[in-house]
C-alpha cells in the first residue's frame, strides 16, 4: 500500500525499529527521496489519542509495515455551476 495525502496510519516496529512505542500518523506527503526498496519517506504528523496533530514529522518506514487506520476522502469532482444572470438595477433617488 502506497500512502496518500490525509492517510492515517498506525506505524509500529513492523514499519521500522525506531517506533518501538507505536504512533498514529497522518501523511502529508510521500517524498520522493532516494531509499532502499520497499521503504519510504513520509512528511506527516504525529496524532494523539484524540486525534489531533502534535508534532510535524518526517518518517522513514518500510511499506510492509503500514497499517491504513482511516483512508484519505475521495475527491470530489468540482461541481458546474450554472450561468448567473445580474440582477437589473434601477437608479435610486435621494432626497
Amino acid at each position: 500500500m502506497l500512502p496518500r495525502s490525509g492517510d492515517v496510519l498506525h506505524v509500529t516496529r513492523a514499519a521500522s525499529v525506531q517506533f518501538l512505542r507505536p504512533i498514529t500518523f497522518r501523511v502529508i506527503r510521500v517524498l520522493d527521496w532516494p531509499t532502499y526498496d520497499g521503504w519510504l519517506w513520509l512528511e506527516g504528523y504525529e496524532l494523539n489519542a484524540s486525534g489531533d496533530a502534535v508534532s510535524r514529522r518526517s518518517i522513514f518506514v518500510q511499506r510492509d509495515g503500514l497499517h491504513q487506520v482511516q483512508a484519505a476522502p475521495q475527491h470530489r469532482p468540482h461541481t458546474v455551476r450554472t450561468v448567473r444572470r445580474p440582477v437589473t438595477r434601477t437608479p435610486v433617488r435621494v432626497g
